[in-house]
């Protein structure tokens, strides 16, 4: 397996057309996993509302919570 330097290292023996073109796959794949993982994320949270799991919350009470105040 190759490791992180390796792959950086190897990028640059690219072209600059091959690595704006690598970006570009990156990109797209990395905007598939976050997808991915959003439809996860969804289904998982109507599932815990259907099963009456889920609790209301005020924006404050939200923020509050992300802010590690709770």
């Amino acid at each position: 397996m190759n490791t992180f330097s390796d792959v950086v290292d190897a990028a640059d023996d690219l072209s600059v057309d091959e690595q704006e073109t690598l970006v570009e796959i990156l990109r797209r794949r990395i905007a598939k996993r976050n997808r991915e993982a959003l439809v996860v994320d969804v289904a998982e949270a109507r599932a815990e509302f259907q099963s009456g799991q889920a609790r209301t919350s005020s924006v404050s009470e939200i923020m509050d919570e992300a802010r590690g105040e709770s």
